[in-house]
């Protein structure tokens, strides 16, 4: 096997404009693929961070149809006291678990006493939601970067359309659970600006200013916020999470909680499922060009050395050995193609790192790109190659094996 390999060597050699180009392309194949992965990475890192860190969390619980009637962010769907105590015991028993945070969430009217429209208000305790979403303050585009009792945070588009600054006295309105309407006189302590875009109407307030609005005589909550410590562990922790919390059961039997990754609360995740599937179709070209350019090399290298094989055949090398001195040629252009396409593209996906090149994602500009590649991507692009090449070598060399040896000494 050794000596087979050293002659497929030296039959590379033999034709070195050609085994340069041949390589030169799977080696741009490579690299572009490598560039790909690396620049996608980022950007997917990028808007998952941003979608988790500043307004989803990594896990949310809510009561079991709750999400369903989101949009109406029904009061009657919130969870009771003893109920959040029972999900507080099981999150504190994962240790994967770094902060969770309540938050009370609901409609209602913002008054600036001239002006009147509707808002999405979420009710949480300050210190729990910086804690969970670490992202948060850096939308606080104006003001104070904290929420405190009898202050609101007020999303950019209604700041702007009513003409309200920091500082100015409005009054929220809304309706609870049973009907009644009452109101609160609330500070305007900063401007939040929406990562979704501008038609996002979400404020901020105090959880005990939301249950002050609401009249609620004991905290009811829409939904708990997670964040993990290990994001990569995030499947895990949603499979334990549903697991302990799926013996709980409501008065009718059915499952009282819901669990949802940040994947299911957003539709920015079927973007990173489009750009999954864009991966998929890279690396398909790149099997492409790998097949065509091996294939194309082999069929050539078959047809100079007919004569060649004639005579190995005559003096007794068999079919099987000749069909693996062509694959072992395809084999060294897959490893000589993925080697060099490895060490220049990994070198231009850190100058791109180093080069700090900035972007905008919906309403957050100035994210820094940095682009990067795993081992496992190197280690599965690599093999692609590899393994193409070996596949691409086969047909000729499978022609080459089965070479009458008298046919082709004749040949001319």
């Amino acid at each position: 096997m050794r000596n087979l390999f050293k002659i497929a060597i030296r039959n590379l050699l033999r034709y070195k404009r050609r085994t340069i180009l041949t390589a030169s392309l799977i080696a741009f194949g490579v690299i572009f693929v490598l560039l790909f992965v690396g620049v996608t990475g980022s950007f997917k890192s990028m808007m998952t961070g941003q979608m988790t860190d500043s307004m989803l969390g990594h896990i949310q619980i809510h009561r079991k149809g709750y999400i369903a009637s989101i949009d109406n962010l029904p009061l009657t769907m919130n969870m009771m006291p003893q109920a959040v105590k029972k999900i507080e015991k099981v999150l504190l028993g994962i240790p994967e678990i770094q902060s969770y945070s309540p938050r009370i969430k609901f409609g209602g009217m913002f008054s600036s006493f001239t002006e009147t429209t509707n808002i999405r208000l979420n009710g949480v305790n300050p210190e729990l939601e910086m804690k969970t979403l670490p992202l948060l303050a850096s939308r606080i585009t104006d003001g104070e970067k904290t929420i405190q009792k009898g202050e609101i945070v007020i999303p950019e588009l209604i700041a702007k359309g009513m003409k309200v600054k920091v500082g100015d006295t409005i009054v929220v309105i809304a309706t609870n659970r049973d009907g009644s309407v009452n109101g609160k006189q609330l500070r305007v302590s900063g401007i939040i600006e929406s990562i979704t875009g501008p038609g996002g109407r979400d404020g901020y307030l105090h959880i005990e200013d939301a249950m002050e609005i609401l009249r609620m005589e004991e905290m009811e909550i829409s939904e708990i916020a997670i964040r993990l410590k290990d994001f990569t562990k995030l499947q895990a922790v949603y499979t334990t999470l549903n697991n302990r919390l799926s013996g709980e059961q409501n008065k009718q039997g059915k499952p009282a909680f819901e669990v949802h990754t940040w994947e299911g609360l957003t539709p920015f995740y079927n973007i990173i499922r489009m750009i999954d599937l864009m991966t998929i179709f890279i690396k398909i070209m790149l099997i492409a060009i790998v097949l065509i350019s091996v294939m194309n090399v082999m069929i050539m290298a078959v047809y100079e050395r007919i004569r060649e094989i004639g005579t190995i055949a005559a003096i007794g090398t068999l079919p099987g050995k000749i069909l693996s001195m062509f694959v072992i040629e395809g084999f060294w252009l897959g490893i000589l193609g993925a080697v060099v396409g490895n060490i220049i593209g990994v070198g231009i996906i850190y100058i791109l790192k180093a080069a700090k090149i900035t972007f905008d994602f919906g309403r957050q500009s100035g994210l820094v790109l940095s682009p990067s590649v795993t081992v496992q991507d190197i280690t599965t692009i690599s093999l692609i190659v590899i393994v193409v090449a070996v596949l691409g070598s086969l047909q000729p060399a499978f022609k080459a094996s089965r070479m009458e040896p008298i046919e082709a000494l004749r040949h001319v």
